[in-house]
């Protein structure tokens, strides 16, 4: 077999997380297979070593302006010039004609549940990115010889929203095995010393994409450090100054900045380090269709709080803190039971780093390669 996948952020020295599950598909997959072969299409930007070389893998480099042209012009035009048997598009959507068998995952279609996230928060490049997949992806889904998706949870959803059938799959992502517990200090120490990590601090990855409730995260860390002996910082990433502070001002917190400390872009090689610092590491979004970093603060030995809602008791188990991520109090008190309760802090920890171990990235490369042995002789009787 000739597979080729489309990686066309991958090149992009800030990659995110369906960037991340592709990469982490390829280089398990060179692992495991050395026998079929693999060509990567990705668009040309600074990060061009992220991918390893191996014998049977090849890279190409292909322009062809933005994201839509490229993919829909570029991509399946590449992928047939080199004899591909399967295209794999790993980022939710797809070229609509394509002479190529498809194999396709939706990682989530929450931009096709409710056009309210068109209107309201995000950025306009997520809002632009939201209405392109709403037109694709229907079509893109029923063309694909194979749709994947990453739970139990965002199958059924697609399945009830799509009517799709037997094409439509579920295979869950992984966790890094570099997430994991530190016991290095040297490794600990110069994180914190880079970062300017507080000595207490709670962990919170989000972002400005309206599902990763930062308001609601804000105001419960805000009323938890209000009542609390000891206080605390908390440590957010990449997030926008000026993003930041308009939500703190519409939830009446803007005396919270000074508690709050932002590092920039982390690459997800030095995040282990910090997650291995928190207190707690908080993640009550609003929807996920999979919730990689419950996994990444898990195998970091750390307690993680998350949500009662979509994927994220399917992935958390009973490892994790679970609440309504609409009720602030609920969040608090899950914080204020995890910070004075050691015994129960202590079994989330435990709980934590043994469900992890229930996923990962070879697992996950395993499952795909069956899948690609499927389409294949699917699509040559």
């Amino acid at each position: 077999m000739k597979i080729g996948i489309e990686g066309q952020r991958l090149y992009r020295p800030k990659k995110h997380g369906m960037d991340m599950v592709a990469l982490e598909l390829i280089k398990n997959l060179q692992l495991i297979d050395k026998v079929n072969e693999y060509v990567i299409f990705v668009k040309p930007d600074a990060d061009n070593t992220c991918i390893p070389a191996a014998p049977n893998f090849k890279i190409v480099e292909l322009g062809g302006g933005p994201y839509p042209t490229w993919e829909q012009i570029a991509l399946p035009k590449a992928a047939l010039n080199e004899g591909c048997d399967i295209l794999h598009c790993t980022s939710n959507t797809g070229p609509i004609i394509c002479k190529v068998p498809l194999v396709t995952i939706l990682h989530d279609i929450i931009y096709l549940e409710s056009v309210s996230i068109l209107k309201k928060g995000g950025t306009w490049y997520q809002k632009f990115g939201n209405m392109y997949r709403r037109w694709v992806v229907p079509t893109i889904a029923r063309k694909s010889v194979r749709v994947v998706t990453v739970s139990n949870f965002e199958k059924e959803r697609i399945k009830n929203f799509m009517g799709l059938g037997s094409n439509l799959v579920a295979i869950y992502n992984g966790v890094g095995e570099h997430f994991k517990k530190i016991e290095d200090a040297k490794i600990l120490s110069e994180a914190k010393l880079k970062y300017k990590l507080p000595d207490n601090f709670m962990f919170f990855l989000g972002n400005t994409d309206p599902k990763k409730n930062t308001p609601n995260v804000l105001k419960a860390f805000s009323d938890f450090n209000a009542k609390s002996a000891t206080k605390y910082k908390l440590v957010m990433l990449d997030f926008e100054e000026n993003a930041l502070l308009q939500i703190l001002k519409d939830i009446d917190c803007s005396d919270l900045r000074k508690d709050i400390v932002m590092t920039g872009y982390v690459p997800n090689a030095e995040m282990p380090a910090i997650i291995n610092q928190c207190k707690v590491f908080l993640y009550p979004s609003l929807r996920e269709s999979f919730g990689i970093p419950i996994l990444e603060g898990m195998a970091c030995g750390v307690p993680v709080i998350t949500s009662n809602t979509s994927s994220m008791p399917e992935i958390a188990g009973d490892a994790a803190a679970i609440v309504d991520p609409l009720k602030p109090e609920q969040i608090v008190d899950a914080i204020s039971k995890i910070i004075s309760d050691k015994t129960y802090c202590d079994m989330l920890c435990d709980k934590g780093i043994a469900r992890a171990k229930d996923f990962s990235w070879k697992r996950m490369a395993e499952k795909y390669l069956e899948l690609y042995k499927e389409v294949y002789i699917q699509t040559k009787k």
